[in-house]
């Protein structure tokens, strides 16, 4: 059993987007104030936006649609901690772009959605503040980092030692271990 069509697309775009987002701030981090890196910090803080867009619309359906069950073969500890760190991966998609929005605000830099929609402030300009929560919002980055790859690892496992259906539930690409064996 899959997750809906509708599940895999949003969690793949959402990677997409993470990956996008990522990579777009570890090299703007290290440009000098220039237009070109005020045109990387927009784009990044649009990505951002979109990632708790996509991730709310994410939650929203998972809440209505559920996952499909894990192999009944899997060790309680191992079912646990799939719910632990899916329910981490969802907390940090939404909290991340907020800490993001808080910085911004903090640091008195407007965020402005697709160079269009103004975001309200919501904090007041606070330069100490703000620097506290770049470091924040460096912190949770490298937390989703760290929990993406024991996510993939995971799955990974599941899929080429286990030798179960696990990744299969997400990766459209990959049949069933029945199917694959007719």
């Amino acid at each position: 059993m899959r997750y809906t069509k509708t599940a895999v697309t949003l969690h793949w775009i959402i990677v997409l987007a993470i990956v996008t987002a990522a990579s777009v701030g570890l090299y703007m981090a290290g440009l000098a104030f220039s237009p070109q890196k005020l045109r990387l910090y927009s784009w990044h803080k649009w990505i951002g936006v979109t990632i708790f867009l996509l991730a709310v619309a994410r939650v929203l359906w998972r809440l209505t649609h559920p996952a499909p069950p894990l192999p009944r073969t899997m060790a309680r500890w191992q079912r646990t901690a799939a719910a632990v760190s899916h329910v981490l991966l969802y907390a940090l998609v939404l909290v991340i772009p907020v800490s993001g929005w808080l910085m911004s605000s903090a640091l008195g830099v407007k965020t402005v959605y697709l160079g269009l929609v103004p975001l309200p402030d919501l904090l007041a300009k606070n330069k100490a503040l703000g620097e506290v929560l770049k470091q924040v919002h460096g912190w949770l980055n490298g937390t989703l980092a760290v929990v993406v790859l024991l996510h993939a690892a995971a799955a990974l496992k599941h899929h080429f030692v286990e030798r179960n259906d696990v990744l299969h539930r997400m990766v459209p690409l990959i049949k069933p271990r029945e199917q694959a064996r007719r």
